[in-house]
């Protein structure tokens, strides 16, 4: 499915995502009564949030480009069988990953920093703390720390001995997938239109590879673009980066190109420029069948208090997209990248 669509074809594709909302959300992974608290580790690891605070706080004034790191992988940890931590497993004999999976292999960075902080964590609280709450906890530090909003993080989740190579593939929004599709994801989690356009706006401290931005730039970029000095210049620079054929497949930009470095809104003013940079991204703005998500897209680009607010409530929901088997098998890894022997 292309990413616009005729208006004559709407009310059968409607007709067609509501059955498949109805199919998906019947199956979804979240639960709304999650057995986490705010207090999980108040007796048995007091000093846990303090710990991944500053280790977060050195990773990310090193480097800012961590900050997004470490909040994709929480991301795409909670769409391959609940927030389990089972992003972070690598491949053994016995076991395979989701980290070389196509969405994943080339995107996913950060796996050292929650090394680093697990490591101090055993040191100080052996076997009492999991690698999926210390990846949540680490993802709201993040944001923090580049401007963005804070939030209350429940924990007690424990870490899957599992992970799902064929979920990664399914489960996880692409950049050059449609609207309703992206939808279709979000709703399996239980996730609303909303939490969509709102965990978006994390694209404003992220960076894209050429490969998930090529057809975008030399697509429909110009058409809905800005005509101005401005966006033309951006748009010369985009096809720099990204040749249209055989190289530069790995060359990176922001995707928020005004502040690439700073959590706010200006991701959002982009999209009513037609300046985003995947074709994901804009067709929550673009699209003919973005009629709620334009008008979140355009609130959230006046109001920065409201994004703020909806990203950290957003955020709460999708750390807590449970997988049921990791409380019942689940254990605390004392290796985020290998299941205990």
């Amino acid at each position: 499915m292309g990413p616009y669509f005729h208006s004559k074809s709407f009310s059968v594709h409607v007709v067609i995502i509501n059955l498949m909302f109805g199919f998906l959300g019947a199956n979804r992974l979240y639960a709304s009564d999650t057995p986490l608290t705010l207090d999980y580790y108040a007796k048995t690891c007091p000093t846990v949030f303090d710990i991944v605070r500053k280790e977060v706080e050195c990773a990310v004034t090193s480097d800012p480009r961590n900050a997004a790191f470490i909040v994709r992988l929480h991301f795409h940890d909670c769409f391959i069988q609940g927030c389990d931590g089972s992003i972070l497993l690598d491949d053994t004999v016995t076991l395979k990953g989701e980290k070389k999976a196509a969405t994943n292999i080339h995107s996913l960075k950060g796996f050292e920093l929650v090394d680093r902080i697990k490591n101090i964590v055993e040191s100080e609280c052996p076997g009492i703390v999991s690698c999926a709450d210390i990846l949540t906890v680490a993802a709201r530090d993040a944001v923090i720390l580049v401007g963005g909003p804070y939030w209350d993080v429940p924990v007690g989740r424990k870490d899957s001995v599992t992970a799902s190579f064929e979920l990664a593939h399914t489960n996880l929004p692409t950049p050059d997938e449609s609207l309703l599709s992206i939808i279709s994801k979000f709703l399996y989690q239980g996730l609303s239109v909303t939490d969509m356009v709102a965990l978006s706006g994390a694209h404003t401290i992220g960076m894209a590879r050429c490969q998930n931005f090529r057809s975008r730039i030399y697509g429909d970029f110009e058409s809905i673009s800005l005509k101005n000095p401005i966006s033309q210049s951006h748009l010369s620079n985009l096809k720099s980066i990204c040749p249209p054929i055989g190289k530069g497949d790995n060359n990176i930009t922001a995707m928020d190109y005004v502040t690439p470095n700073l959590f706010d809104n200006s991701f959002y003013q982009l999209l009513l420029n037609g300046e985003g940079l995947l074709n994901s991204d804009q067709e929550m703005y673009s699209s003919v069948f973005g009629i709620t998500t334009r008008e979140l897209v355009k609130k959230y680009a006046a109001d920065a208090l409201a994004f703020f607010q909806q990203f950290s409530d957003s955020m709460v929901k999708m750390g807590n997209i449970i997988n049921s088997e990791s409380f019942i098998n689940g254990e605390v890894r004392k290796n985020c990248r290998f299941v205990n022997t």
